[in-house]
């Protein structure tokens, strides 16, 4: 059954500017059959008039974490707490709101809202200690934790560092409360996996599938895949009859546990999901390796020490590195690596760089993530290897921008996410936001990437106005590119002929009203397939 879609305003994505707008539509089945004028458009089964609204290719998150997304979103929300004061009272409220719970958990504080911007045990234990209370930092490295949470991981004095972690101390060694990098997903995130429940994934992935349909969003790219995900995925896609709502494609992280055997044994599991039964809706496509830590907590490998005179090493050493990346890429995955330091970007390029000269000349499109500080020459780099740069505007955000500034607090400031030197350098720019490291919002994150302005705080003036794109590159980048970071390209991401119908109705159109509406707009409907997933809820007028 063929539907025709007349008088609406169709933005295509298509790269060729004469063929990027369209007033009309044609699916059947699962596949647009028509993108042109109203007046060539076919006879059809049905009509639907657009009544002039705005429609956009289905945007795809390009880098995003479904489980912890879905968890993030039943949790205590602390991004818009600046003070201590008003993070203790957010959870002082949310321990009396649920006084049966037997732990507590939020996320999204920022380095800069703490004192001396060194959580302790004993802030939270002012508040709430009669329980647990695990707290992600907004960047997802750090945890910080009370004293009772201590307790329960078994954390004390004589307990190690772990390979690529640190667990904050006193000036006598006594664990302080905060968690930094691999120290919080050995210890905090491991209990977290070993206390969660599979009906609890399942409402996880619920509440993403959701969140994700409302706003637009018809693709993700999981960057941390492992055995939960990939069983509470494989349990939605039998609860949907065979198929999914959303398109996933999955990296499987690989974590670096010192040992090359070990090492080589997560990609072998990664290589085997990916030669193993995949759908349009469900797939493995490579591995995920994180190379660093983050700028606002210092933990991003640099090539030059931070403002205090501090520096990070690589979780992966390039010896560590070089043979799991030989491995994943001889074995036909897709590398995506966490490189958000300009040393940990180097050292990328140069595991790929081995890869292609050990495995020699065949197709291949492998990943950088992030690359918030990259040193110049690094997009000219990965043009000619064929790298694409997977970003985030809005971890640019300017309300949440002053750490990182202050972390680095020098010239290297006025690098910050340059997005068009990506584009300049004629390398695949993919936008995605990392959720739930940042909102999910696709509408505000194209809001930051056109204006560089904040869509947490407007009174916040833009930083670096000099790296907004125009929006229509900016969507490009958050749809079609995006599709074709994970090998998509010739069959999503774009509203053109022969492709999946997967399109997303605005009831806003910020192209005409301008990039600060994107922040209002809504989404009317979101259609995956063919199929509509998501309709917006008009309430009746009384």
């Amino acid at each position: 059954m063929i539907r025709r879609y007349i008088n609406g305003r169709v933005f295509t994505a298509d790269p060729d500017p004469a063929n990027a707008w369209a007033g009309a539509f044609a699916i059947d089945d699962d596949t647009l059959v028509f993108v042109g004028d109203d007046d060539r458009a076919p006879d059809a089964d049905t009509t639907v008039d657009l009544q002039g609204r705005l429609v956009l290719p289905g945007f795809t998150d390009a880098h995003t974490h479904l489980l912890m997304m879905g968890a993030a979103l039943g949790q205590v929300h602390l991004t818009d707490a600046r003070t201590l004061d008003e993070i203790q009272s957010l959870l002082r409220d949310a321990r009396a709101q649920n006084p049966d719970a037997t732990v507590l958990r939020g996320r999204g504080w920022l380095f800069d809202s703490i004192p001396g911007r060194a959580p302790t045990a004993a802030m939270i234990d002012a508040v709430v200690a009669d329980i647990p209370v695990y707290l992600d930092a907004n960047d997802y490295h750090s945890c910080w934790v009370n004293s009772a949470a201590l307790a329960a991981l078994g954390i004390t004095r004589d307990t190690p560092d772990p390979l690529g972690g640190q667990i904050a101390r006193d000036a006598e060694g006594r664990p302080t409360g905060l968690l930094y990098e691999t120290a919080a997903t050995q210890y905090a995130w491991a209990h977290r996996d070993a206390t969660t429940t599979d009906a609890d994934r399942d409402d996880d992935v619920q509440r993403a599938i959701d969140a994700y349909l409302a706003s637009g969003v018809t693709g993700v790219v999981d960057m941390a895949f492992d055995e939960f995900g990939l069983a509470a995925f494989e349990r939605a896609q039998q609860r949907y009859g065979g198929e999914l709502p959303i398109r996933v494609a999955a990296h499987w992280i690989i974590n670096n546990t010192g040992d090359d055997a070990a090492n080589l044994a997560q990609v072998a599991r990664a290589a085997e999901l990916a030669d193993g039964a995949s759908t349009p809706w469900l797939r493995v496509v490579g591995i995920k390796l994180i190379l660093d830590g983050v700028i606002d907590a210092c933990t991003a490998a640099m090539r030059h020490p931070y403002a205090n005179g501090s520096n990070a090493e690589p979780i992966w050493p390039l010896a560590q590195l070089k043979p799991v990346v030989v491995a994943a890429d001889a074995a036909g995955l897709q590398i995506a690596q966490h490189a958000i330091g300009d040393y940990a970007s180097e050292i990328a390029l140069d595991a790929i760089e081995h890869a292609i000269a050990r495995n020699g000349d065949r197709p291949r499109r492998h990943r950088i993530e992030h690359l918030e500080y990259a040193a110049p020459g690094t997009a000219v780099r990965m043009a000619r290897l064929g790298v694409t740069a997977s970003m985030q505007p809005v971890h640019s955000d300017p309300a949440i921008f002053a750490n990182w500034a202050e972390m680095l607090g020098d010239e290297r400031v006025e690098r910050a996410f340059p997005w068009p030197e990506y584009e300049d350098a004629g390398a695949l720019l993919a936008f995605s936001t990392d959720a739930p490291t940042a909102p999910h919002s696709a509408l505000a994150n194209m809001y930051i990437a056109s204006t560089r302005a904040s869509a947490l705080d407007r009174s916040v003036p833009a930083t670096h106005p000099q790296f907004a794109l125009p929006l229509e590159r900016a969507i490009g980048h958050a749809t079609r590119d995006a599709a074709a970071s994970v090998g998509d390209a010739d069959w999503r991401g774009r509203i053109a002929r022969g492709f999946s119908a997967d399109l997303v109705v605005l009831d806003t159109d910020p192209f005409t009203d301008g990039s600060s509406s994107l922040l209002e707009a809504r989404v009317v409907e979101t259609i995956v397939a063919g199929r509509s997933r998501y309709a917006r809820r008009v309430p009746a007028e009384s």
